[in-house]
């Protein structure tokens, strides 16, 4: 029993350390960070990348997408590079590959974007009422609310008189 418990506590171990080496730091440099990661046409896509320096600048193409290239500047957010562009009105629904080369070397980030019909963050407000099949089926009208509540009254009542008439004994 013991044995198998260092083995299998053993095995783990290992997995854990592997899994470590190969999980990207916090800070990683070598990324393009896109913001929002999922948009709709028409909007306005900011990226960001910390891969070519505390000054570096770099340009960027999104021409996958059909917004063309543009340019990631210094910014004071921990040495990174910012730029943006707009996600043109006609781009098709899916996933692309945004590029940024860094003015210096020849060190490239990619990033992906996902455009799609409706934005996932955005919130939709429901119209009409809710369609499940019980009650609301007498409208708004106030006549077939009067009926209604009238009839339900009637039954009340009714229910009322038999149930007295039952109590006395006089039978029904």
């Amino acid at each position: 029993m013991r044995r198998t418990a260092r083995l299998l506590t053993g095995t783990a171990l290992a997995v854990a350390a592997a899994g470590l080496a190969t999980a990207p730091a916090h800070g990683e440099t070598g990324s393009l960070q896109v913001y929002p990661s999922t948009t709709m046409p028409g909007s306005q896509v900011t990226v960001n990348t910390a891969a070519c320096g505390a000054r570096g600048t770099a340009v960027g193409d999104a021409g996958a997408v059909g917004a063309g290239t543009f340019t990631l500047a210094p910014s004071t957010h921990e040495g990174e590079a910012i730029g943006q562009f707009r996600v043109p009105p006609s781009a098709q629904p899916g996933t692309y590959e945004i590029v940024a080369q860094c003015a210096e070397g020849t060190k490239q980030v990619t990033g992906d974007l996902v455009v799609a019909l409706g934005a996932a963050h955005e919130q939709v407000q429901p119209r009409g009422s809710v369609k499940t099949g019980v009650g609301g089926a007498l409208g708004t009208d106030p006549v077939h609310t009067t009926a209604g509540v009238a009839a339900l009254a009637v039954a009340a009542a009714g229910g009322t008189w038999l149930l007295h008439r039952r109590a006395r004994g006089d039978g029904i």
